[in-house]
């Protein structure tokens, strides 16, 4: 698992852009605007050879608990507890304000070793507040700038110690040393025999990646928050709370999955502000990198236009889908809103026909198992393959039931058929003359497929290939 590093610090001093550094993408949103973080956001870290968990906080504020920003500080003080090393950010350019010397109280009362860093030092602008900041009382500063990349090799220097004994322990852990008796004789294992350098530690397997979607408000971190069993996500009557991707490992039944909370989805005229637009950038990459999309409607009001466009969306990136419809526990009439659910089901999901409806309550944690046992049945039917001669033998009879329409007097013909590939499911018909053919068969073709191989669940590509007339290669041969 490796150490575990967390970054804090007042708000808008330059955490996100050093977490985007360390890890070597922009996965978290960096905005001018104040409090862009707000949920804990983990990342795999690389400085030099150290390879860690790099976790990127919301801002430290001085409010009411209740509020939003006191339980944004919440989420970063359990950061603080988990972490193995924090990095307490200051802006040198601003110079130690009166909120980082409340927090760095804080800080040098936890037991965490906590390095201070001066971001934005590059230059003469940040050299007083460099110096301002000893008066900290957290150790001596190391001046970086996030943004350019500087001073990183002394903050390598300073994280090499604690990462090293973090990854020192849990391979001596792994082999089932006692961490205090391998201190004292580092050579020896719990056998006597001499421990190998290279000795591996462990695998796990590769977790499915599911991302749980929706409006505004449907209930997603909520969702996530009681699968984990903990208040890991932020969550509130606000809409509109979550603003990153947030990805957690989660286990189901000796199953593993990365879950992926993302922020609500508007309708994109309604999405105006820059930071929204981001974050709504954002749970569209989560979609795309998906192997399973969870949509989560609110069962008060179920089947929006938005619902029936994000669902659109998923089916045109190709990923398996399941529909959550949460808050079922404040629906007093179900027998009338379940067939109201059917009902919507049957007319406007012609691109996923048979995608399993799961109703459930996120904030009481019902009908989470049944959800993850629709989650798995469709990823099976994401990886479904039909061998050739079934579909071949399936294309006779679909063909005989129910023939291609004549054109100008001509029917086109389907002579073969096979799979591409997966994931999702991609068949190849060749046919005499395809263009020809309407749209209403291929859909006739594809549901019948769904119905046959039992692939529900997830969007089934369908495309023709002309092939090539004997007569006209024959012809074409004679000429030369």
């Amino acid at each position: 698992m490796g150490a575990k590093v967390a970054i804090i610090g007042r708000p808008n001093v330059g955490k996100s852009t050093l977490f985007n550094r360390l890890v070597g993408k922009r996965l978290a949103l960096v905005d001018d605007t104040p409090g862009v973080t707000r949920d804990r956001r983990p990342g795999d870290a690389r400085l030099g050879d150290l390879r860690f968990t790099i976790v990127d906080t919301a801002g430290l504020e001085d409010a009411d608990n209740a509020s939003l920003e006191g339980r944004m500080r919440h989420q970063t003080e359990e950061a603080i507890v988990e972490a193995d090393a924090v990095l307490f950010v200051i802006d040198a350019r601003a110079g130690v304000t009166p909120l980082d010397a409340h927090f760095a109280e804080v800080a040098r009362k936890t037991t965490t070793p906590v390095i201070l860093l001066a971001n934005k030092a590059e230059g003469r602008a940040g050299e007083s507040g460099l110096y301002e900041s000893f008066s900290l009382g957290l150790g001596d500063p190391i001046g970086i700038s996030a943004e350019h990349g500087e001073g990183l090799s002394d903050l390598y220097d300073a994280l090499k110690p604690l990462v090293d004994r973090i990854d020192e322990e849990e391979a001596l852990a792994a082999e089932g040393v006692e961490v205090e008796e391998a201190r004292t004789n580092i050579e020896v294992d719990e056998d006597g025999d001499p421990l190998e350098e290279d000795e591996p530690v462990g695998t796990t397997e590769r977790p499915l990646r599911v991302a749980i979607v929706g409006r505004p408000n449907a209930g997603k971190s909520t969702l996530i928050n009681s699968m984990l069993g903990e208040d890991r996500m932020l969550t509130g009557p606000e809409a509109g709370i979550t603003r990153d991707s947030i990805s957690v490992e989660w286990q189901w039944h000796d199953r593993h999955i990365k879950l992926f909370d993302t922020a609500g989805i508007r309708r994109k005229a309604r999405v105006q502000e820059k930071l929204e637009k981001l974050s709504v950038a954002d749970a569209l990459r989560a979609i795309k990198f998906a192997e399973v999309v969870v949509i989560t409607l609110d069962a008060t009001n179920s089947f929006e236009k938005q619902d029936l466009q994000i669902i659109e969306l998923v089916a045109r990136e190709g990923r398996a889908l399941v529909v959550a419809v949460n808050k079922w526990d404040l629906i007093e009439n179900r027998e009338e809103a379940w067939k109201r659910i059917k009902d919507a089901n049957e007319r406007y999901f012609n691109q996923i026909r048979g995608v399993q409806i799961v109703t459930m309550s996120g904030i009481q944690g019902q009908g989470i198992d049944k959800l993850f046992e629709s989650v798995f049945k469709a990823y099976e039917a994401w990886n479904s393959r039909v061998s050739t001669s079934k579909l071949n033998r399936w294309l006779d009879k679909v063909t005989i039931n129910h023939p291609p329409p004549a054109v100008a007097g001509r029917r086109v013909r389907l002579r073969y058929m096979t799979q591409a590939k997966t994931r999702p499911p991609h068949f190849i018909a060749f046919a005499s003359r395809p263009e020809q053919l309407p749209e209403s068969y291929t859909r006739y073709l594809v549901n019948k497929l769904r119905e046959t191989f039992n692939i529900h669940g997830t969007p089934i590509r369908f495309s023709y290939r002309k092939g090539e007339n004997p007569y006209a290669v024959k012809k074409k041969r004679k000429i030369q």
